[in-house]
């Protein structure tokens, strides 16, 4: 289940683009977007991305960190990062256990098929570490500049 609002965020350490490990409760003190997305390089995310990134200055003002999540590997993120010159951090959750974690991986379906998959859902968590907004089975188009909205007026 999605962490909600006024919850404590589950932590966690995962391997991230360009190397090393992020780590949420070491961004304690700042505003963190975490987003879920299922895939890098496919086109509703590659749009989601470029957003953040066109706006990662902005989110830098406002005091707040974007950070990407999917289930692809470190390597694939550094791929998706060179291609489209990427700004944001995105972190490997290959185990899922951090989509676990926030309730994100979830049972979907397509043409009759079901399988599992990332929701797409983005969380804004506050300074102290807690859930402050969450936008769940997020909508692409216009997505970044609400979620900056609401970072800057927290």
């Amino acid at each position: 289940m999605t962490p909600t609002p006024g919850t404590l965020a589950p932590d966690f350490t995962l391997p991230r683009d360009g190397g090393g490990e992020i780590a949420l409760s070491a961004l304690k003190g700042r505003k963190v977007i975490l987003y879920f997305y299922p895939k890098d390089d496919t086109p509703g995310c590659t749009t989601e991305a470029l957003d953040f990134t066109a706006r990662a200055a902005d989110f830098d003002a406002a005091g707040a960190m974007v950070i990407g999540i999917s289930k692809d590997s470190v390597k694939k993120h550094d791929k998706f990062v060179a291609k489209h010159g990427l700004g944001i951090a995105l972190a490997s959750d290959e185990q899922g256990t951090t989509c676990e974690d926030y309730g994100v991986w979830v049972e979907k379906s397509m043409y009759g098929k079901t399988y599992m998959g990332i929701e797409r859902t983005t969380l804004l968590i506050d300074a102290e570490g807690r859930v402050a907004q969450v936008w769940p089975k997020v909508k692409v188009a216009g997505h970044a500049d609400e979620v900056l909205e609401a970072a800057r007026a927290l």
